[in-house]
């Protein structure tokens, strides 16, 4: 075939691909030649070498193997948070023991890992009551409520204490499904439930311990205030400053006065003055704080502390004030000295850092052994003197312990009186303690208040 006209031979030659070829070998030249050829001879590395072969596969394996688990768990995590839901109570905040005493209660649990709390009461007649609760302890536990499956996680730290009171810090995680969140506040309300129902009707007794006030045994049956028997106009007296004094705090509020009252119940021992606070907490439905001015290591940061962290609804009782600080000085009648300062309790009582809304009662057998400092208004703001037994104080008590017995109790009170001695409300009661349905044999008794100071009930 004749060639085409203006063509020369120059020995190239184009296959079917199009691809420029010299004497039937691939040019070089191009960029794209030479990616070619490279591709090329890396697959056939590939095809040809086993090892690099399965070394690529296991990686790509690997990395799918990798790349599907961070991804499970990146959809878990999306799970977790979309289906369920954690509740945390820290053993600082006040539900925390109602949590686990209603826990302890609940039916419905499954728990491997317990706690023993041990109740301990001691009779006045000496016997002692025991008992042993087991509670749910650090772990895990399982309970079933209202159709609901919850997860409980008692954790305790080994590092971190509670500076309060110096236990280690402990945290209860409860875990549920998300549509369940409402149980969570079921639960806290009816442990709360429980935890107010234990103490109706009771007084609850607080001292301190280290920087907190703990509870003082058990709750006390709340004793009513017509069985403290005083003098006559004492108690109502007493009873209407108070209420006065409750139902005033806007009054002073709007005076710019310290809303706090003080009184100081004086008399000798044995004349009811701790027993007319006890039932006048009972009265107001208030709990007792009691706290000792002779107490090892209380120092004036930690009794200011104290004033000003009281329970809710609490009488803040100081016991024979006067045994603590004789004038300025502290007595030292227990055998050592507290770090208080007579400044500090003081400062206390009515102070810039004095606490608000207390009510403060004292009581002392020695008044006069008091610093005038103390006696003023803002720290005792009501004063009364709490005697030995009267004779209308007499015929109130003989008649509470001996009803409808009217004609005796003539004879018993006229017997007191010839006794030529006076007798305290204290050795009145043990008198009819001890003859509690003889009236007649009380008043042949009667002397026998005059030789001993005082009957131990």
């Amino acid at each position: 075939m004749d060639k085409p006209p203006n063509s020369q031979d120059q020995g190239i030659n184009v296959d079917v691909g199009g691809t420029p070829m010299v004497d039937g070998v691939e040019a070089l030249g191009s960029d794209a030649g030479g990616k070619g050829q490279l591709r090329q001879l890396f697959d056939s590395a590939m095809q040809n070498n086993p090892y690099f072969a399965a070394g690529g596969g296991l990686m790509l394996l690997g990395t799918g193997l990798a790349l599907a688990k961070s991804g499970m768990v990146r959809a878990s995590r999306l799970l977790y948070r979309q289906m369920i839901i954690d509740l945390e109570i820290q053993s600082r905040d006040k539900s925390y023991s109602w949590f686990l005493s209603w826990m302890a209660r609940h039916p419905q649990r499954i728990s491997k890992h317990l706690s023993v709390r041990t109740s301990y009461l001691q009779h006045d007649n000496g016997s002692v009551s025991t008992k042993f609760s087991l509670v749910p302890g650090p772990g895990n536990h399982w309970i079933r409520y209202k159709g609901a499956f919850i997860l409980i996680k008692r954790e305790r730290s080994a590092k971190m204490v509670d500076l309060a009171n110096g236990s280690p810090f402990e945290t209860v995680t409860l875990t549920t499904l998300y549509r369940d969140r409402h149980l969570f506040t079921e639960i806290l309300n009816e442990a709360k439930d429980i935890a107010l129902k234990t103490n109706a009707g009771k007084t609850v007794i607080y001292t301190s311990f280290g920087p907190e006030w703990r509870k003082f045994g058990q709750p006390k049956a709340k004793r009513l205030l017509p069985s403290v028997i005083l003098d006559k106009g004492i108690k109502e007296g007493i009873l209407d400053d108070v209420h006065d004094f409750m139902n005033n705090g806007k009054w002073y509020s709007d005076r710019g006065i310290p809303y706090r009252r003080g009184y100081l119940l004086y008399g000798p021992p044995g004349s009811g003055k701790t027993s007319f606070i006890q039932a006048l907490a009972g009265e107001l439905d208030y709990n007792i704080c009691i706290l000792n001015l002779s107490e090892n290591n209380l120092t004036d940061d930690r009794l200011n502390h104290l004033m000003n962290n009281m329970p809710e609804r609490s009488i803040l009782l100081l016991e024979d004030i006067d045994a603590a600080f004789n004038k300025r000085d502290q007595t030292g009648e227990q055998g050592f000295h507290s770090a208080v300062t007579f400044s500090g309790l003081l400062n206390a009582l009515d102070g810039v850092t004095s606490s608000e809304e207390t009510i403060t009662f004292m009581t002392t057998n020695h008044p006069e052994k008091l610093d005038k400092a103390i006696m003023r208004p803002g720290r005792i703001d009501y004063k009364v003197f709490i005697g030995n037994a009267t004779s209308y104080q007499v015929e109130k008590m003989f008649m509470k312990f001996y009803p409808g017995e009217t004609k005796l109790c003539r004879e018993f009170v006229a017997a007191v009186d010839n006794m030529g001695a006076t007798v305290s409300t204290a050795q009145l009661q043990g008198l009819f303690v001890m003859n509690k349905d003889d009236p007649m044999n009380a008043i042949k008794m009667v002397t026998t208040m005059k030789t001993n100071e005082e009957f131990i009930i």
